[in-house]
């Protein structure tokens, strides 16, 4: 077993680094929490305790988490609620593709994002739900753009493709940790069946930005985040994410360790040299966080 994995390290201090963000703005928090409560909507902001969740909030960006807000999976990092598929909390709602259209609409979004629980109960992984959100909000709003972050559907590359036939602008599946982490950080999935999905959805819609990202701090070394970089670049993937692990409750996993951001923006630029199209690397950068910003440079790129 990995050392590193075996004996969970003490855990190291908060550097100044990760003590800028503000938590002001409270009212808007407050404010945009209840309209979402008032549809029975959630967000990944809160149920995985975002450190960018105030600011985010505070200038009307918000990422839709559907299916629920309990997950099938145990990954150690998470914090969003995980159940049993026999539990009443797993209905799906059937309102909820038209809540979210309408609450993307009331807040007037020109860039939506849209991720899920992972429901391994359900024969398609939730997959039509997902792509029934994905119309409405694009009904709802014709000129925004639209980036869905999907679970890996057990690799039912059916299922992916028809959350790409509702037409999403970006493709979005995170790859999480390095394949070495992968039995204590995310049990459930497997490396090569998420890189799969990732090259599939580029084959299948070429046109569709593919996007992944992961979290650094987890026992890592930075040649096994370069090695994760080519694996993503390899498999047809335009724009990667990192950012900082933070243990969000002392249920989930220790960090092992802050990372500088002097070796994130070194993970940056090694990515933009082997040829992503966008790479948003720093303490923290979260998948979706600031997501319209990046899809503009990666658009850039490619013209």
């Amino acid at each position: 077993m990995d050392p590193l994995v075996q004996i969970e390290p003490a855990r190291p201090r908060l550097p100044e680094w990760l003590r800028a963000k503000s938590t002001t703005h409270f009212e808007s928090v407050t404010e945009l929490k209840r309209d979402l409560r008032r549809l029975n909507l959630h967000t990944v902001c809160e149920s995985a305790r975002c450190p960018n969740i105030h600011e985010c909030f505070h200038r009307g960006a918000a990422t839709f988490m559907i299916l629920g807000n309990v997950c099938t999976r145990g990954c150690t990092f998470c914090s969003v609620p995980k159940g049993s598929p026999e539990k009443r909390e797993f209905t799906l709602d059937p309102n909820e593709p038209a809540h979210v259209a309408r609450m993307a609409r009331d807040m007037n979004l020109r860039y939506v994002v849209i991720t899920s629980v992972n429901r391994d109960d359900l024969d398609d992984g939730g997959s039509h739900h997902f792509a029934q959100t994905v119309v409405e909000v694009r009904k709802a709003l014709p000129d925004a753009r639209v980036e869905v972050l999907t679970p890996d559907f057990c690799g039912n590359m059916d299922a992916v493709a028809r959350v790409l036939d509702a037409g999403p602008h970006v493709f979005n599946h995170n790859m999480e940790t390095v394949p070495r982490l992968y039995r204590w950080v995310r049990p459930q999935a497997d490396y090569q069946q998420s890189l799969d999905v990732l090259r599939f959805a580029k084959s299948y819609r070429p046109d569709v930005l593919t996007k992944s990202g992961a979290m650094v701090g987890l026992g890592e070394s930075p040649q096994e985040i370069e090695q994760l970089l080519r694996d993503l670049h390899a498999h047809s993937t335009d724009v990667a994410t990192l950012g900082q692990y933070l243990q969000p409750t002392r249920r989930n996993r220790r960090v092992h360790e802050y990372v500088t951001p002097q070796q994130f923006d070194a993970y940056r630029d090694f990515g933009l040299s082997i040829g992503f199209k966008a790479v948003f690397s720093g303490p923290f950068v979260r998948s979706s966080y600031m997501a319209d910003i990046v899809n503009d440079q990666a658009t850039t790129a490619c013209r």
